[in-house]
C-alpha cells in the first residue's frame, strides 16, 4: 500500500465532514497496524472482521489488516445477531472493527465468543467492553507500517456471498486474486483513456468517485475503494442513499465516476432530468449486481449526454471481476454484460457435461482467472462443485453472440419451468420495465397445480401513477411470448425488499405471494 504515498496530499475519502488525504489514510493506517501486532497479538493468517457502515475508519482499517498479513473479513453490515454469530465463528474472527449500531448486535456474543471489539465514533451506551479506535491509533501515531513479508498466494480477505437462503459462503482470496482483479481494470482504463492523467486533463476534473454500495461487497470493496487506491480517485462516501443528495455531491465534490445497482442510477436519472445541478463533470454511470433494463440506458444517455454508461459482471467469487459492457458497445448492446476484460480472463458457455457450447447456445456460464478465489472457507465440498479444473462455475445461465458479448439469461435455480417451458425472469422482468409507469418490477414463479409453476410480478408504479393487471398483459403482449406472460401481479407502494447487496430479494415476494388470501 506504499504507493498510496504517491498521491500524498490528494483527497482520498470524503464522509459528512471529514475529509481525509492519502497520506493521513496511509499514516493511520500504519497505527492501526501496529496495534493489531502489538497490543492485540495479531498475526499473519489470523482474521479480522470490519463491520461498520461505510466509512473512511473502514477502509483505513482494511489496509491496516492486510498490511501486516492478517486476513480482512468484510462482515455485512445488515445481519442479525443471530446471523453474526455464525460469520464470526465460521470465519474464526476473534477481533472486530465495528461501530456502534453493530456493536450493539455484537454484545451478546463477546462474552460466549471471547471476542475483542474496537469501536469506531461515539460507543457510548453500548453494553461491552470496547476498545476506542482513535485511542488504539493515537497509541502508535507517527510509527512507519510493519515491515511484513507477504506472499501472493497468502490468504487476504474472507468475503461472505449475499445470498438469500441458507448460510452464506465465505469466499477466500489470496493477495494475487485482488491485484489480478485490479490490473485488469487499470488494463482496460488504459486502454479506455478512463483512467489516464491525459484523460483527467481533457476533462478537467480530477478523479472523483461516489460510494453508494456496501463496501462489504466486492462492487464496493474493489472497483471503488482498492481501484481508487492505485489510481488516486477520491471518494465521497455517501451516508445513505438519496437522488437528490447524490446530485449535491455531484456538483460540490465534481464526481466523474458514479456506480450502484440500476435502481441508483434510475433514481439518479430522473432526479437529474427535473434538476438544474451542475453535473458536468459525471463521467462515468456504471452499474452492477443486477441486469440494468435495456430501456435504463436509453434514459440515461438521454439525460446525461457527456456522460459514459456502462455495466460490468463478476461475482465475489472471480473479485468482482468478469466482463464490462461500456460507452458506444453499451448503448448498440444494452442487454448484454460486456466482454471479458482483458488480458487475464476467459467466460465460456458450459453445458451439463461441463463441455463448451457453441456462439449462442445457453449454458451455465464459467469465468477462468487468476482473479477467482481460493475456494469457500471451510466448505471443500461446495468448493469442489465450483471451482472445477480452473473454472468457477457462476450458476448463471448466459450465451455469447457473435461478437463475443456475454447476455446473462438468468440464473439457474430462478429460471420458471411453466408446464415444460423455461422463462427468464429477466427477460420478462424487461418487458415490463418499458412501460412507463412501471418504477420497480421483479418476476418469479410461484407454484401452480396443473403447470407447476406459474408466472408471478411485483410492480411498483412510479409516483402518482396507477398500473392494473389488464392494462400490463396488454402492453407486454407487444414485446413476449404469451405463455410468459405473468398470470398475477402484486402492486405495492413501498419500494421492493432487498437483500444487501441491493438485489431485489425474490425468496421474500415469494413467499408474500404464498401466504396472501
Amino acid at each position: 500500500f506504499k504507493f498510496m504515498l504517491g498521491h500524498g496530499d490528494k483527497d482520498f475519502a470524503v464522509y459528512l465532514n471529514a475529509r481525509y488525504t492519502f497520506a493521513e489514510a496511509y499514516a493511520q493506517a500504519a497505527a492501526f497496524a501496529h496495534a493489531l501486532q502489538q497490543d492485540f497479538g495479531v498475526k499473519k493468517g489470523d482474521r479480522v472482521a470490519i463491520l461498520s457502515r461505510n466509512n473512511p475508519l473502514w477502509m483505513i482499517s482494511f489496509i491496516g489488516i492486510l498490511s501486516i498479513g492478517a486476513v480482512a473479513v468484510p462482515m455485512n453490515g445488515w445481519w442479525t445477531t443471530e446471523e453474526l454469530d455464525y460469520g464470526v465463528q465460521d470465519s474464526g474472527s476473534m477481533l472486530i472493527v465495528a461501530d456502534k449500531q453493530r456493536l450493539e448486535r455484537l454484545a451478546p456474543l463477546q462474552a460466549p465468543l471471547e471476542l475483542t471489539l474496537i469501536g469506531i465514533g461515539d460507543c457510548a451506551g453500548v453494553d461491552a467492553r470496547v476498545h476506542a479506535y482513535d485511542d488504539v491509533v493515537a497509541k502508535h501515531a507517527g510509527k512507519d507500517m510493519p515491515e511484513v513479508a507477504i506472499e501472493a498466494d497468502d490468504y487476504a480477505t474472507i468475503m461472505y456471498t449475499s445470498g438469500s437462503t441458507g448460510h452464506p459462503k465465505g469466499a477466500l482470496s489470496s493477495h494475487r486474486g485482488i491485484v489480478s482483479a485490479l490490473y485488469s481494470w487499470i488494463l482496460l482504463g488504459l486502454a479506455s483513456r478512463s483512467v489516464t492523467p491525459e484523460n483527467e486533463a481533457d476533462s478537467g476534473f480530477a478523479p472523483a468517485g461516489l460510494v453508494t454500495v456496501p463496501l462489504f461487497h466486492c462492487t464496493g470493496s474493489h472497483t471503488a475503494f482498492l481501484l481508487s487506491l492505485v489510481i488516486g480517485r477520491k471518494l465521497v462516501i455517501m451516508h445513505k442513499w438519496d437522488a437528490q443528495e447524490a446530485l449535491r455531491l455531484i456538483e460540490v465534490e465534481r464526481i466523474t465516476w458514479f456506480t450502484g445497482v440500476p435502481t441508483m442510477s434510475a433514481e439518479l436519472q430522473a432526479a437529474a432530468a427535473e434538476s438544474d445541478r451542475d453535473v458536468s463533470s459525471l463521467k462515468e454511470i456504471y452499474g452492477g449486481g443486477a441486469a440494468r433494463p435495456p430501456a435504463q440506458v436509453r434514459e440515461i444517455t438521454k439525460t446525461f449526454k457527456k456522460t459514459s454508461p456502462g455495466i460490468g459482471y463478476g461475482l465475489t467469487e472471480t473479485n468482482a471481476l468478469g466482463s464490462v459492457n461500456v460507452g458506444d458497445a453499451y448503448i448498440a448492446k444494452p442487454g448484454s454484460a460486456g466482454l471479458a476484460v482483458p488480458a487475464v480472463t476467459d467466460i465460456a458457455i458450459f453445458d451439463e457435461n461441463d463441455q463448451p457450447l457453441p456462439t449462442g447456445e445457453r449454458g451455465e456460464v464459467v469465468i477462468h482467472s487468476p482473479a477467482n478465489v481460493l475456494g469457500y472457507w471451510n466448505k471443500p465440498e461446495a468448493t469442489a462443485e465450483a471451482f472445477r479444473n480452473g473454472w468457477f462455475y457462476t450458476g448463471d445461465i448466459g450465451y455469447l453472440d457473435e461478437d463475443g458479448f456475454l447476455f446473462i439469461v438468468d440464473r439457474m435455480k430462478e429460471i420458471i419451468i411453466r408446464g415444460g417451458e423455461n422463462i427468464s425472469c429477466i427477460e420478462v422482468e424487461a418487458a415490463l420495465y418499458q412501460h412507463p409507469s412501471v418504477s420497480e418490477a421483479s418476476v418469479y414463479g410461484v407454484p401452480d397445480d396443473r403447470l407447476g409453476e406459474a408466472v408471478a410480478a411485483s410492480i411498483v408504479p412510479r409516483e402518482g401513477q396507477t398500473l392494473d393487471d389488464a392494462e400490463l398483459r396488454e402492453y407486454i403482449k407487444e414485446h413476449i411470448a404469451n405463455f410468459k406472460i405473468p398470470a398475477y401481479f402484486r402492486m405495492h407502494e413501498e419500494p421492493l425488499p432487498r437483500i444487501a447487496s441491493g438485489k431485489i430479494f425474490k425468496r421474500q415476494l415469494k413467499a408474500e405471494f404464498v401466504k396472501a388470501p
